[in-house]
């Protein structure tokens, strides 16, 4: 069965090896000649959608990177024991003798490719690109341009091996030989995850990474500020978290960020943070109560949801505030991300009316005071190295002017994203018709017992449901409506998990199998649906349950069991 992303390129034989218990790898580099290069072809392979962009930070990888990364193989494979009896029919005989006469996989070798000029020959060439040869003598040969391509390539190559029922020590592929070659299509591949609205642990997000990586993403965006509370220690403003988070043991401090941020560079993910400002900002003002206007306010007036709370635009404490803030946090990420997130969404402007440093509602007051205040927030993260990205509504709504290298996130729509692309910004999609993962829960909003025309009424429908299934998000096309010659600005995507119905506790069937989806439509562009699809999919969420997380079903057992019998 071919693995999950599906390759670009994928052959499989008939024929078993197993894997050593002493296995080994070898890494070396090797100067090719341009025709001799195993990359040929990648370009032709690659979607017009972007790989590695020219205005693309690359960060600068641990010098175990691989030797981390082979430890890490080794013992998946020989502690997943993931035995595959639910593929098969009842009482099958799948599985290989265990006698004597058995070829076994003793060494793995990574091969560098030195070529000073690639990027000017194939600047279209992911970092991630990989080819991987399985002899059927037992010799694996993985070919990569960098260290990251060999890391997606040992999250391939475990997904062909299989634990035995009889000694879940022994592991073996049934599929030898193998051929693949694989690059993505999207160079920003990614999960939004909020972890303020409600108290997401670091040890959860460490595990998340896992499965991350296993499904070959690449970014994960951390939404680490909101109204609701502030969970992160900004040492030098120690009572924004103090007393913005919701207990004093809820806050992550300067250690668990960089944690979770170094264990995201081992597995090849940049852990990225969000701000969001100048909205959703009312948990600064249990620390620093004169920056905020309209604190607690109505919501439904004054806010996309509770509490209602923004920075005050025109004041001159909130700049100094905002530098101090910066300065610390992207100081200390700079080293394991290239991109800050700087919000901008759903800026309320009634909030204004009470802001006694705008005193009006109107965008033409309103509008430059927050591009003055944004080209400030900006340049900050300009002068750590870092590329900003920030939310669709700047840019579309409040038609504000941003750098060019300013990364445009969408959400509302696929025609967000035309729209977006045609002024020649780059962007990331991730619609919330397509890929909210929070949506089709019900509402978080009670009824007033007072308000007879209250709009929460039976069935208590959240704004953007219906639940999105793995099929929706799996089959969602990111080049729908979007012109071939814009194509190249649509960097990414990001599948989103916001946080008003999600904790710890079921953290992991919120996201999985449904990011994993999300994860093959962002490494091989549009998929189709089917029961290949499905049993690929099946198989993924098998192992990831056997890695400890606590995934959803992609499908019943019985259906698994009888290939065919659940097409209709």
């Amino acid at each position: 069965m071919a693995p999950w992303p599906l390759p670009t390129q994928y052959e499989q034989g008939e024929s078993t090896l197993w894997l050593s218990p002493r296995l080994q790898y070898v890494h070396y580099s090797k100067a090719v000649s341009q025709q001799g290069a195993w990359y040929g072809g990648l370009e032709r392979l690659q979607s017009s959608g972007s790989s590695q962009s020219p205005q693309s930070k690359s960060l600068e990888y641990p010098p175990d990177l691989l030797q981390i990364a082979f430890e890490r193989f080794t013992a998946r494979a020989f502690s997943g024991h993931f035995v595959p009896y639910k593929f098969h029919p009842r009482r099958a005989q799948f599985e290989p003798s265990l006698d004597d006469r058995r070829t076994f996989i003793t060494e793995i070798t990574i091969e560098e490719t030195v070529d000073s000029d690639t990027e000017k020959r194939h600047p279209t060439i992911s970092r991630e690109a990989y080819s991987m040869h399985i002899s059927l003598d037992g010799h694996v040969l993985i070919s990569t341009l960098h260290p990251e391509g060999a890391l997606r390539a040992l999250e391939t190559l475990v997904q062909l091996f299989y634990a035995h029922s009889e000694s879940k020590e022994e592991v073996y592929t049934p599929y030898a030989p193998a051929f693949i070659k694989d690059v993505p299509v999207f160079e920003h591949r990614g999960l939004n995850l909020d972890i303020c609205r409600n108290w997401i642990p670091p040890s959860d997000v460490l595990r998340t990474l896992e499965a991350m990586a296993f499904n070959k993403l690449n970014k994960l965006h951390l939404h680490a500020s909101d109204a609701q509370s502030w969970p992160i220690e900004i040492p030098a403003l120690p009572s924004l978290a103090k007393e913005g988070a919701y207990r004093e043991d809820q806050i992550w401090s300067v250690k668990d960020l960089e944690q979770v941020q170094k264990y995201g560079l081992y597995h090849g993910i940049e852990v990225y943070l969000e701000i969001d400002l100048p909205g959703h900002t009312a948990s600064i003002y249990h620390s620093r109560p004169d920056l905020i206007t309209a604190y607690n306010k109505p919501w439904a007036t004054y806010a996309m949801e509770p509490p209602a709370g923004q920075l005050k635009l025109n004041s001159l404490d909130v700049p100094p505030f905002l530098t101090t803030l910066l300065n610390d946090l992207l100081r200390r990420s700079a080293p394991f991300t290239s991109h800050f997130h700087v919000g901008g969404d759903e800026l309320n402007l009634e909030a204004y009316n009470l802001d006694p440093t705008v005193q009006s509602s109107s965008k033409k007051v309103i509008r430059p005071l927050l591009q003055h205040l944004m080209n400030h927030i900006i340049s900050l993260v300009h002068s750590h190295g870092l590329i900003p990205s920030i939310w669709e509504d700047m840019l579309l709504e409040w038609e504000l002017e941003l750098p060019a290298n300013t990364i445009i996130q969408t959400w509302r729509s696929s025609a967000s994203l035309a729209k977006v692309v045609a002024k020649g910004h780059r962007a990331l999609f991730g619609p919330c018709e397509e890929w909210y993962l929070d949506s089709g829960y019900g509402t978080f909003i009670d009824p007033d017992p007072t308000n007879v025309d209250s709009p929460i009424k039976r069935p208590f429908h959240d704004w953007c449901g219906p639940y999105k299934n793995w099929r929706q998000i799996l089959s969602f096309d990111p080049f729908r409506g979007i012109p071939e010659e814009h194509r190249h600005l649509v960097v990414g995507g990001e599948v989103h998990l916001w946080g008003e119905l999600t904790d710890s506790v079921n953290l992991d069937n919120m996201l999985w199998p449904r990011a994993a989806a999300a994860a093959e439509v962002l490494w091989r562009g549009k998929v189709g649906v089917g029961e290949p699809a499905t049993r690929r999919l099946a198989e993924m969420r098998e192992r990831l349950v056997a890695r400890g997380v606590r995934a959803g079903m992609v499908q019943m057992e019985w259906g698994l069991r009888n290939q065919g019998g659940c097409i209709l």
